[in-house]
């Protein structure tokens, strides 16, 4: 039937008049200012995909369910969002890819619920008016070399995962590939009913490429004309990569950071830590490089403790990872990035785990806690224009746990990151919809953290970004991000900073202003990276923190047998439905030898049971009492009874 109301239900059940007229709420100028006028609850609008393996005729202004307000045929918005959808005991066969590609929310949409035989999918490509973003051929020869390069770069790196689910076709058709900003979002997942090759991908690039920009036009025809000839991925991606870093480095970059935690209007005690805080010695060389938040978990007696030494002990070994990088003549490669970064967390989690077995903690005891990490990493390459770039504008984000990023621009605000807690392991393993795990009581449990295994059981979610355009990278801990504030607020305190209008330090204790007055109950730690590459929008010089270059630190090595881990904090499932085939590097022999080094020291450090710095403890070291002595007080009396 057409629908007589154009209403919006508030989500709030409490809500003694909960309908609210949609058009007066759609022409106001933002998301956040769209509160339910009885109670002033944000309202929702959650904009669905709908489709179907069978066509289905359905009509714009209809309503279905007395729910879904049909837009257009395949965009409905869902006015009563507070309800559970249609969700089947039994899930069909055909959802599974979406479920297992969970992980992979920035391109990927996820199941909503059924309405009868239609599908409707959320975390979909459509902006908060309810309009699509546009199609990859619709803005190509609009964007900036980079920019193309990089939109290929994430659509080779989503081939093998969608190839072993069977859904790889969904990159072959270009209006399922959409647009925002820097990054490629799919409309849905399209089954592959024949045999596809990386040739046919290669096929579907022709046009775009004929139309690419001159500074990368040859490149990408070669490596296009490599995909057509039948050459393997992994020199495909090797190229790709190598073109993508040298268009990027033509792009100035400046960086600045600031940071802070605070124990919230409720508390007595912060769990919290990150790196940098207002009293960070701006001479060090991690910055403006480096960003940590971490949320301790154990009670103030260990978690305290926890998120401060991880803080710590990630300062160390990143800045020996960022020294061996600024010493290679070529390029080190994603890949192998993330294998180096991957150790270092193992290290770190053996740190933690090491000193709950030898404190004997048990249970809900154990110290832990979660980490969301920032490393910009600044490798030298020669660029497209033939000059030398200290910096390749890479970024890798770390992160385990509920601790979150965010990237914030003049135009959206994107969540990074994806919560390791039960609701997202029961959709990962295709037993459910993330709606419906989100009624069960334990949703929000996290299912691992630093700390509460092994460093074998651990599974760090490692993602690379090239930065190509002016943006915020917020980290924060759950305290911020709990009840949906960044989504509400971003423009208020991103936007601004973007503009020049407010300055990095005062945004960040407006957002732990913010988080104290909506979710005091907990502790916020906040770290921005204001990340400019237009000249144009750079803030005042004065207010800037050059990149520097990381001198050489020491990195000694140290090994012993290591002991089984005692019972963990969290219940962590470790079976691992979905295995994900990495991009290989494809390296020189000089090199591989240089990094086979290195990544010796590394496993000699996690094979160990002192595991680097868990072995200065034994030894007493002085870099270990320095890390002591730049730690509160309760940690500082922690040292020496791990000496004993």
């Amino acid at each position: 039937m057409i629908s007589t109301q154009r209403i919006i239900y508030c989500p709030n059940p409490d809500c003694t008049h909960p309908m609210n007229p949609r058009d007066d709420v759609l022409e106001q100028a933002s998301t956040h200012s769209r509160l339910c006028a009885n109670c002033q609850t944000p309202l929702v609008y959650r904009y669905l995909w709908a489709t179907s393996r069978h066509q289905f005729n359905i009509q714009a202004g209809e309503k279905i369910a007395n729910r879904y307000e049909i837009m257009t045929p395949q965009i409905w918005l869902d006015t009563q969002p507070a309800l559970l959808p249609n969700i089947p005991e039994e899930l069909p066969e055909y959802i599974i890819p979406y479920l297992r590609l969970y992980q992979q929310q920035l391109h990927v949409p996820q199941v909503y619920g059924f309405e009868g035989d239609v599908l409707l999918l959320e975390n979909v490509p459509i902006d908060e008016t309810g309009k699509l973003y546009p199609t990859i051929t619709e803005v190509w020869e609009q964007a900036t070399p980079v920019r193309q390069v990089y939109w290929l770069w994430q659509i080779l790196q989503l081939w093998i995962p969608l190839l072993e689910l069977g859904v790889a076709s969904s990159l072959l058709l270009p209006n399922n590939l959409r647009v925002q900003g820097w990054c490629i979002r799919l409309l849905e997942l399209v089954e592959t009913l024949h045999a596809t090759s990386l040739q046919e991908l290669g096929k579907c690039w022709q046009p775009l490429v004929a139309k690419a920009k001159t500074p990368v036009a040859s490149g990408l025809q070669n490596i296009v004309q490599q995909m057509c000839d039948g050459t393997h991925l992994e020199a495909i991606a090797f190229q790709l990569n190598e073109l993508l870093l040298s268009s990027a480095a033509e792009l100035p970059l400046t960086l600045k950071i600031a940071g802070a935690t605070d124990t919230g209007s409720q508390l007595v005690q912060n769990e919290d830590s990150c790196y940098p805080t207002d009293s960070e010695d701006q001479d060090d060389l991690l910055l403006p490089q480096v960003s940590i938040v971490c949320d301790g978990i154990g009670g103030h007696e260990g978690g305290e403790v926890a998120s401060q030494l991880a803080v710590q002990s990630l300062k160390l070994q990143i800045r020996a990872l960022l020294t061996e990088v600024a010493q290679q003549t070529e390029l080190v490669t994603p890949d192998l990035l993330k294998q180096q970064l991957e150790a270092i967390l193992r290290i770190v989690n053996n740190v933690i785990c090491n000193c709950n077995d030898e404190q004997k903690r048990e249970g809900t005891q154990r110290m832990a806690t979660t980490v969301v990490m920032a490393v910009q990493v600044p490798q030298r390459i020669q660029t497209l224009s033939g000059w030398q770039s200290d910096n390749a504008h890479e970024l890798f984000l770390v992160n385990i746990g509920d601790s979150r990023a965010y990237w914030i621009t003049r135009n959206y605000c994107q969540l990074l990151t994806v919560d390791d807690d039960v609701a997202t392991r029961e959709v990962r393993f295709g037993r459910s919809l993330y709606r419906k795990a989100l009624q069960r009581p334990d949703a929000t449990a996290l299912t691992q953290a630093l700390g509460t295994k092994d460093g074998k059981f651990l599974r760090t979610t490692i993602q690379r970004f090239i930065l190509d355009e002016d943006g915020v990278l917020l980290l924060c801990s759950d305290g911020l991000s709990d009840n949906h504030l960044i989504e509400q607020y971003w423009q208020n305190y991103g936007t601004p900073v973007l503009t020049g209008e407010l300055a990095l330090e005062d945004a960040v204790h407006q957002w732990i202003n913010l988080a104290s007055q909506k979710n005091g109950h907990d502790n916020t730690s906040v770290v921005l990276m204001h990340c400019c590459v237009s000249p144009g929008y750079l803030i005042p010089a004065a207010n800037t923190l050059p990149l520097v270059e990381i001198q050489r630190a020491e990195l000694e090595e140290h090994s012993s047998h290591v002991g089984e881990s005692s019972q963990a904090l969290l219940t962590l499932d470790i079976e691992e439905s979905a295995t994900t085939t990495s991009t290989q590097a494809i390296e020189n022999q000089g090199r591989q030898k240089r990094w086979v080094l290195f990544g010796g020291i590394l496993a000699l450090l996690i094979g160990g049971m002192s595991l680097g710095l868990f072995a200065y403890w034994q030894i007493n070291s002085p870099i270990f009492q320095q890390i002591c002595r730049q730690l509160p007080q309760k940690v500082q009396q922690l040292c020496p009874q791990l000496r004993k």
